[in-house]
C-alpha cells in the first residue's frame, strides 16, 4: 500500500448501503481523511476549513499528532442535512455594489 490511495467508491447499491451504515450495528466507525472528503464534498481545502472552524461541517478528530480523520456517517448526516430545504438558507454574503466611475 506504499503512498497509494484508495478511490471512494459512490456506486453502491440501495441494499449494500444500509448494510454499511446500519445504525444498530457496532462495528468500527468508517474514518476519511482529508483527501478522501474533498472527494466526497466538492470544495477546497480551505473552505473545508472555514465551515470546519465555523460550526458548518462536521469536526474532525485528531487519530494521531499529524493525522485528521472525519467520521463517514457525520459527513452522510451533513450532506443529508444540507439537502433538506431550509428557506432561511442565504446563499452567502453575495456582490458588492457595483460603484460607478462618473460619480454624477
Amino acid at each position: 500500500m506504499g503512498g497509494k490511495i484508495e478511490k471512494w467508491n459512490l456506486t453502491m447499491t440501495q441494499q449494500e448501503t444500509n448494510e454499511v451504515r446500519a445504525p444498530d450495528k457496532a462495528g468500527p466507525r468508517v474514518m476519511l481523511n482529508e483527501k478522501q472528503v474533498l472527494q466526497i464534498v466538492p470544495i477546497s481545502p480551505v473552505t473545508l476549513w472555514r465551515m470546519e472552524k465555523a460550526g458548518k461541517f462536521p469536526r474532525s478528530t485528531y487519530i494521531s499528532p499529524n493525522r485528521r480523520v472525519w467520521f463517514e456517517d457525520e459527513i452522510v448526516a451533513w450532506q443529508n442535512a444540507v439537502n433538506e430545504f431550509n428557506p432561511n438558507r442565504g446563499r452567502g454574503k453575495g456582490r458588492r455594489p457595483r460603484v460607478s466611475a462618473n460619480p454624477t
